[in-house]
């Protein structure tokens, strides 16, 4: 213990890590939070910011100003690399930190299921670089096409086929607002066939959706078609070196972007924390959140990189902010007992608060109340809201989103990285 505290390290700023250390604040503890980065990411609106509706301060939060007032809660900036459990120690590529207690909530990275060529050509979204990325590469690909001297139509026509992999929240909500872009730039590349243009999300199971019932997967797929979304089901996609993505049917799509969104693992740094790992790297935890095979009783995990499975569920818990969330809340009064010498430690019980998607402007799907269309959309808009972060960030997006759904305007269309190809 540091100056007769407990010494609590969280590694990870994203929800879980944040409400952790936001509970752990008004306890007689310190709390180091170890991340990469010095902000908090709301992920969810990353399709956002890659389509022109958001930029990038009004999605994330410095973590540092969300404790200005908590003297006993430090960030420290590093890149988490191991834990020696034996003697307590986390290891980063910016030393050792020592702690009693520690919660591992490091999120998820894309999962290209060891297709390393899918991995190396298509577009993951899981970062602000990466979503950075989209967005220029998209609206690049534009102005390449606009230069009728220097494509042919052939490669035209590849240039402006875009294909989003993955139907759950994050292919669906993608796939819509690129064809929503797609009208804002009709009326701005006068010279341009749209003809040419196509959009097509590809899902391997034969739902999209799959936490909401099927009428609401119905209702999503209708509304993409209507918006001009090619929807492709049971299609798994096998290969893509960068120009044609190969389907395992044996058919071919010649295309510039693959967006990729068809699943999440857990990151590397995960592997080596001593615990067992499942199949998409995923740290199992017993029902008290503590790591399976841990050393000690003081190595917890939550979140995307949590595995959490018992009694009589079939799967693990899904990779959603509410499941990192409430685990936050049972890893803390856990801990809390620890330290103070109890036993009696709580069991996690998962309170499922429904899932919700907008598919564009004023079209969502929603499965707690059930809902579609415009006042799903208000739903969603505002539970989204509520979960950013700062006075900024609500009153700009909300102004943005108000506008967007009258006028359809999108100032964010700004490359920032410039291909001189």
């Amino acid at each position: 213990m540091a100056n007769g505290k407990p010494r609590i390290v969280i590694v990870g700023g994203g929800f879980g890590g944040i409400k952790l250390a936001k509970l752990f604040a008004k306890e007689n503890v310190d709390v180091t939070i170890v991340d990469r980065h010095n902000f908090h990411l709301f992920q969810p609106l990353l399709y956002q910011v890659s389509t022109s509706v958001l930029s990038t301060d009004e999605i994330a939060y410095p973590i540092r100003a969300f404790f200005r007032d908590n003297k006993n809660v430090e960030l420290f900036m590093a890149k988490a690399q191991g834990v020696d459990q034996a003697r307590n120690v986390l290891l980063t590529n910016h030393g050792e930190v020592p702690y009693d207690y520690l919660i591992l909530a490091a999120g998820a990275t894309t999962n290209f299921f060891g297709m390393k060529s899918v991995e190396q050509h298509s577009y993951g979204m899981k970062t602000i670089q990466e979503a950075l990325t989209i967005r220029n590469h998209v609206l690049h690909e534009f102005e390449r096409a606009s230069k009728p001297n220097e494509v042919t139509p052939a490669e035209r026509k590849k240039i402006l086929t875009f294909v989003v992999v993955g139907g759950g929240p994050t292919g669906i909500e993608e796939a819509g607002a690129i064809s929503e872009l797609i009208e804002i730039q009709k009326k701005e590349f006068h010279n341009l066939d749209f003809n040419d243009v196509s959009v097509t999300l590809i899902e391997a199971t034969g739902h999209v959706l799959p936490m909401m019932t099927e009428d609401l997967q119905e209702e999503t797929v209708r509304v993409l078609k209507n918006k001009g979304v090619n929807v492709m089901l049971n299609t798994q996609v096998v290969d893509y070196d960068g120009d044609i993505l190969k389907l395992k049917s044996g058919a071919e799509i010649p295309t510039k972007t693959v967006i990729w969104a068809a699943g999440v693992r857990a990151v590397d740094f995960i592997g080596k924390c001593g615990g067992e790992c499942i199949r998409d790297g995923r740290i199992k935890v017993d029902e008290n959140l503590m790591v399976t095979g841990a050393v000690n009783r003081n190595v917890f995990a939550i979140g995307d990189c949590a595995c959490f499975m018992h009694g009589d569920m079939k799967r693990p818990l899904p990779t959603v902010a509410p499941v990192a969330t409430q685990q936050a809340a049972l890893a803390h009064k856990n801990i809390m007992k620890l330290i103070k010498g109890q036993t009696d430690l709580g069991n996690f019980v998962y309170k499922d608060l429904g899932a919700m998607a907008t598919i564009g402007r004023g079209k969502a799907v929603v499965n707690k109340p059930k809902m579609t269309g415009f006042m799903a959309w208000c739903a969603w808009m505002f539970v989204h809201l509520l979960r950013l972060a700062g006075a900024h960030a609500n009153f700009t997006v909300a102004i943005k989103w108000s506008w967007n759904l009258f006028s359809g305007t999108r100032l964010g269309r700004l490359i920032t990285s410039i291909k001189l190809d």
